[in-house]
């Protein structure tokens, strides 16, 4: 069925590119030169479906490399993301195994400050000010 549909599009996407092609084979000049559109010294000479076409293609592939960097955020996110979920299995599958889970030093988690131990004596900072 996937085949069929794939073809069902294709195939007339085919036809009309054919046809495009051969309606617009007349040869055109493309100019890189913005002082002397008459002669440039830069110029191909093409016909205009090449043209068309290579517009196009060019068009789809920036806007897909354009999109593709726009993306970079969520795609690596995603591994993030992806990288903590494995993680998460595999200390489940250790706990489900009564295996002890590892500790790992938390930056987060800080002891606490302990009362009259400071900088200076008595708990108090380089100004004077008690903590």
């Amino acid at each position: 069925m996937r085949k069929f549909l794939t073809a069902l599009v294709l195939i007339p996407l085919g036809l009309i590119f054919v046809v495009f092609a051969v309606a617009n084979r007349h040869i055109v000049t493309v100019s890189f030169d913005p002082f002397n559109s008459t002669d440039p010294s830069v110029g191909v000479k093409l016909p205009l479906f090449v043209v068309i076409v290579a517009v196009a293609i060019a068009g789809v592939a920036v806007g897909g490399s354009a999109t593709w960097f726009r993306q970079r955020h969520w795609r690596r996110a995603a591994r993030l993301h992806e990288a903590d979920a494995r993680q998460a299995r595999a200390q489940m599958a250790d706990l489900r195994a009564g295996a002890p889970a590892p500790l790992r030093y938390d930056p987060q988690r800080l002891p606490a400050p302990q009362q009259g131990v400071g900088y200076g004596s008595g708990g108090r900072d380089k100004q004077g000010a008690t903590l």
